[in-house]
């Protein structure tokens, strides 16, 4: 598939696209990461959404010019982000692992990620840690941060060198939720103001409170696209898993078997787990059952909170 090729009614493709991927493919021995992925990214959030393994991290790496496609194109503003400086230049990426020296306070950090992309605004590391929050505690080492406070020091770093293309791979991992609140605010604000702002997350309600549009990945390949409505459009009728705990969970058990909204039951240990293809309807159903039963619930969990399984689901 050529970059002409792209239809712009196709969800996975933006409008006035700043990156575009075309039939990526990477993979590491006999490992695909990512199997023959075209989709694009445009001016605002996007969420790039999919469980862990999915092939986000290797996407996001890709665009940014970090790692080489076996087969396929990737193109930002376009041109190649591996050889040409001008794409270098509107990137930024965060990444989810941290590899900063405790040492270091989160001022130092900032200066220096200034320094490396020869940002001469001497303002600018200030007004970075500012739009995360972080000046007051700037001059601690980052050694004695809390996750959260790492995160928002990398947000930082990435800011200073004012990229139009902000790669983001689980930026809200780690922190508390006033935290999560502030940074969702600031990703949005980022968006608003013409900035390609690609986050991922395995949490697809976390996506949707960051992002209108949506691209899953499952298995290194696209599974789905859209606004958060399409994606559990899509999920919508998959089989979803819920666990319960009870005082009685083989009485539980047997009340289940025959409920139209379950379409199976399984015991494991003193939990029961209960497979639903309408789980709003299970919900609803549960207490008067539970009731009738003269069972006690203790416990109600889907098991389907990162979606891992309704995303495998997508794929088949």
């Amino acid at each position: 598939m050529h970059e002409a090729d792209l239809s712009p009614d196709d969800p996975a493709f933006a409008e006035d696209a700043t990156v575009v991927v075309s039939e990526a493919t990477v993979w590491f021995g006999p490992n695909v990461a990512l199997n023959e992925v075209s989709c694009s990214f445009g001016p605002g959030v996007t969420g790039l959404l999919g469980p862990n393994g999915a092939g986000k991290t290797t996407l996001m790496r890709a665009i940014c010019g970090m790692l080489p496609l076996n087969v396929g194109t990737v193109r930002v503003g376009g041109l190649d982000p591996r050889t040409e400086r001008e794409a270098q230049r509107a990137l930024a990426l965060v990444p989810e692992e941290d590899a900063s020296p405790g040492t270091l306070s989160a001022r130092q950090l900032v200066r220096y990620a200034a320094a490396l992309h020869r940002v001469r605004d001497r303002a600018a590391p200030e007004r970075a840690l500012a739009a995360v929050d972080l000046v007051d505690v700037a001059d601690r080492q980052v050694g004695g941060f809390s996750k959260g406070m790492l995160q928002r020091t990398k947000v930082a770093a990435a800011l200073v060198s004012d990229p139009t293309i902000l790669v983001l791979d689980e930026p809200l991992n780690g922190a508390d939720p006033v935290q999560r609140v502030a940074l969702i605010e600031l990703f949005n604000r980022l968006g608003d103001e013409g900035r390609t702002v690609i986050v991922s997350s395995h949490v697809l309600h976390e996506v949707e409170r960051l992002a209108r549009r949506q691209i899953v990945l499952v298995h290194g390949r696209l599974a789905a696209a859209g606004d958060h409505r399409a994606i559990r459009g899509a999920i919508a009728g998959r089989p979803r898993q819920v666990l319960l705990r009870s005082s009685d969970p083989r009485r539980l058990a047997a009340a289940l078997v025959g409920v139209e909204a379950v379409s199976g039951v399984g015991i494991d240990g003193d939990d029961v787990v209960v497979s639903s293809l309408r789980a709003l309807d299970l919900a609803y159903a549960l207490p008067g059952l539970a009731r009738r039963a003269g069972v006690r619930l203790l416990e109600i969990r889907p098991l389907d909170d990162s979606l891992e399984s309704a995303f495998r689901e997508l794929v088949r």
